[in-house]
């Protein structure tokens, strides 16, 4: 609402109290939003052609209010908006400029998470929306191969910076809270598989620096919340589980990838037969050493089980990570067996799809 009250503006201004925003305060603007201690003087017509909740504000009739209750600065309304500084900076500035995003690193996010929140609560121009949702889910993605992509970014990051990898992205907490705010239920599977694969202790008491700790950039001046509610605390602990139970399936299923796999068929010459694909199309591979490929999978069970169950490495809690590394175990350029090697390629490649699609299920996200 328009504010009104006894304390001057100019007072307040004088004395620090107040501050004008460098950037969105034009000298022709015709109003001023109040957000906190900061003010922007914009204009009415630029707000009512990219917000329905301004377009209907300003085309209501207001409420009589004497010249002296009512608040102005150099000739302008003010109209007081409960929202942090920087979302509103962010809203001005998409609602004038439209809306152009960075690089999806944790500063983005500050800045689009703001646009989201308010495009959702003051109704602003749906193209906006769509656009800044187009853009978060190539961070946080509904497929597969988003995720893979996402993945290789991440890497790249970590090697050039030096940095952990978890910082390249926002904290998942906050997606998983931005999302339940915004009703954008499609990210909250990745955010949540993402929060899965850390510890509880790096989740509940992470140390400074670490991808986890709140007080990592950006600034607490933006509306971001890093406390889970219950109810996805539970969602959280039970997806933790099943995942680490996806873990241990892969491995005790990793049999199943070679020479006992159903896609083995015996030729007349009783060698196994595998249907495999081979620079876009099925070619027939034969394995003419079943014993031995019989060994070599049962040696990479083994060493699979002691790296992701017994010794715990990176992965055990990331059963797309370790499909993807048992897919590899047994390289097509350097097997003995090359119909082994791509047999367990596609297995790896079948069980991440497989595992994918049951993300959802994991953490009680299907309704």
């Amino acid at each position: 609402m328009l504010s009104t009250s006894s304390d001057s503006i100019e007072t307040q201004l004088e004395q620090g109290l107040l501050v004008k925003h460098p950037e969105f305060w034009f000298a022709d603007g015709s109003l001023i939003l109040r957000a906190h201690s900061t003010l922007f003087r914009v204009h009415v017509s630029q707000l009512c052609r990219k917000s329905i909740f301004f377009r209907d504000l300003f085309s209501l009739p207001q409420p009589a209010v004497t010249a002296r209750e009512e608040r102005r600065l150099e000739g302008c309304p003010v109209l007081d908006l409960h929202d942090p500084p920087d979302d509103v900076a962010n809203m001005v500035k998409v609602i004038y400029d439209g809306p152009n995003f960075g690089n999806n690193d944790r500063q983005d996010f500050a800045a689009v998470s703001g646009v989201l929140r308010l495009s959702s609560k003051y109704l602003i121009d749906e193209s906006i929306r769509t656009k800044a949702m187009a853009h978060i889910r190539t961070a946080w993605p509904s497929t597969l191969k988003g995720w893979d992509t996402r993945e290789d970014v991440a890497r790249t990051y970590e090697v050039e910076t030096g940095e952990l990898r978890g910082l390249r992205y926002a904290h998942p907490i906050a997606i998983i809270n931005l999302a339940r705010e915004i009703g954008a239920d499609e990210l909250l599977p990745p955010a949540f598989y993402e929060l899965s694969r850390y510890s509880f202790m790096q989740i509940f008491e992470p140390s400074p620096g670490d991808p986890l700790d709140p007080h990592t950039p950006p600034s607490a001046n933006v509306s971001l919340s890093y406390t889970l509610t219950p109810a996805d605390m539970q969602r959280l602990a039970l997806g933790k589980e099943a995942a680490q139970h996806a873990v241990t399936a892969l491995i005790q299923n990793m049999e199943h990838a070679s020479s006992e796999h159903p896609s083995h068929r015996r030729s007349r010459s009783g060698q196994h037969v595998l249907a495999a694909t081979a620079g876009g199309g099925r070619v027939r591979a034969t394995c003419v050493t079943p014993a031995a490929c019989r060994k070599d999978l049962c040696e990479l069970v083994e060493l699979a089980t002691q790296h992701y169950l017994f010794d715990r490495e990176r992965g055990s809690t990331d059963p797309l990570y370790v499909a993807e590394e048992l897919g590899q175990l047994k390289s097509a350029e350097f097997a003995d067996c090359v119909a082994c090697a791509h047999a367990l390629e596609a297995w790896a490649a079948r069980e991440r799809e497989r595992l994918w699609r049951a993300i959802p299920d994991w953490f009680r996200l299907r309704r």
